[in-house]
């Protein structure tokens, strides 16, 4: 019992920092990332060195794995495909065209900016390729701005964590092995992207059949049915093939959506509260393992490469993507601004720095302080400015707040309806 209990208190301390730092963000409405970093960063081995995830080992990687397949998961619960028609091509080309613009930019910056050897500064591009479901939506949510732009940025950010993770991967692969020929990365790509998009259909369909039998599920074992599958399936495509079980995690989300199910305000809101709690947790200890001095040894060559990668390459990359797809210029501003970084880009960089270092190859560290550089910088200037900069150029919806009391009104009688429903069905068959 004694030797459990150090991690009983990681685990439990970490728990309520992420819970309360969720409270506190929504009290001075203001992303929750921002508090979960400075909590972290404080109760971690340069604070008051209370967290000490280290204690964690090999458990923090699947601590990491398991809550970030739940993020996405929930990421792609919520993306609702008719919404995607209009943005149908912008968002093609932010996902393909998009992420090379990103990864070329930003590793061009490391490298010249940063003097990162080429194939570290092309891994620290590969992380940041990816975008932050879990800081974007909750702040679209909040400040409110026009349909066609919320459904793009969300859209980017719930299909691009996979694919950049995989990306991720790839280019790891590379700087471990040193010469890798590019057919190869290519294949490892698509099969990885195939794997996933199979099972996550096959997956999702049978599960959606599952859950609409209301004869012997009850609403509590549907959202564990839910959990247990997207477990499953996720550690089956792992099995298969690395980092595939992200791709089915989007792909079971996107199918369930579409699927219709008769309790699917009740599903989403259960996977919601489960999202919340793993970004929580999961930023909590990677924030706590974090070394607030090799942050500061990048020196000021890190802010340039930073300030390049959100002030040069994401405005290069929103003009080309949505060239002649009519968005105005003050709808494509606002999208070159808005390009937060999330627990995705923080759980591989930290996964990536300790891969690096059991390989004795020379910039692990380095690369992690780099990528929490990035998430902080974005996070605490475009996150924090995010509604001033739509109220600068009239992308804010007047009726923001009418629009949440009403969903949050029909949401509530639609979990109402749904209670009502499964209660109806269990007394009938007990009697």
């Amino acid at each position: 019992m004694e030797e459990s209990l150090p991690i009983t208190i990681l685990i439990s301390a970490t728990v309520v920092a992420g819970i309360a730092a969720q409270v506190l963000a929504g009290y001075f409405h203001i992303p929750s990332i921002v508090l979960l970093l400075l909590f972290g960063i404080l109760l971690g081995r340069d604070g008051f060195d209370f967290l000490n995830p280290s204690l964690l080992g090999v458990g923090l990687e699947v601590v990491v794995s398991l809550s970030v397949a739940l993020i996405l998961f929930e990421g792609g619960l919520n993306l609702q495909l008719g919404e995607l028609k209009e943005v149908s091509s912008s968002l093609r080309n932010l996902v393909t065209l998009g992420v090379l613009i990103t990864l070329t930019g930003a590793g061009m910056a490391a490298h010249w900016l940063s003097e990162f050897p080429w194939s570290i500064a092309f891994l620290y591009a590969s992380l940041v390729v990816v975008t932050g479901p879990t800081v974007i939506n909750p702040l679209l949510k909040q400040i409110g701005v026009e349909k066609k732009v919320s459904t793009l940025l969300e859209g980017e950010g719930v299909f691009i964590d996979p694919i950049g993770a995989i990306l991720a991967v790839i280019v790891l692969h590379f700087v471990l092995s040193g010469n890798v020929e590019p057919l190869i990365l290519i294949k490892g790509l698509v099969l990885r992207l195939g794997i996933g998009v199979v099972i996550g259909i096959a997956g999702g369909w049978l599960l959606s059949q599952i859950i609409k039998q209301d004869q012997f599920l009850s609403q509590e074992l549907k959202n564990l049915v839910v959990l247990a599958s997207v477990w499953g399936l996720f550690s089956l495509a792992q099995v298969l093939r690395g980092e595939s079980g992200l791709v089915v995690a989007v792909v079971m989300g996107i199918v369930l959506r579409a699927s219709n199910l008769p309790s699917e305000s009740l599903l989403r809101k259960f996977n919601e509260q489960l999202s919340i709690l793993a970004n929580s947790v999961l930023f909590i200890l990677l924030a706590a393992d974090l070394s607030i001095a090799s942050v500061f040894a990048l020196g000021w060559g890190s802010v340039l490469t930073v300030l390049a990668l959100m002030l040069i390459v994401r405005p290069i990359n929103i003009l080309i993507s949505t060239w002649n797809q009519g968005f105005n210029w003050q709808q494509q501003l606002f999208l070159s601004w808005v390009a937060p970084r999330g627990i995705v880009a923080a759980s591989l960089a930290s996964l990536f720095a300790v891969s690096l270092t059991k390989q004795g190859i020379n910039g692990g560290d380095s690369i992690k302080a780099l990528v929490f550089l990035t998430i902080m910088m974005t996070v605490f200037f475009q996150g924090l400015t995010a509604g001033w900069v739509a109220s600068l150029l009239d992308l804010r919806l007047v009726d923001q707040i009418d629009q949440d009391s009403l969903q949050a009104t029909t949401d509530d009688v639609n979990s109402q309806k749904d209670v009502d429903k499964n209660s109806l069905t269990s007394e009938l068959i007990e009697s």
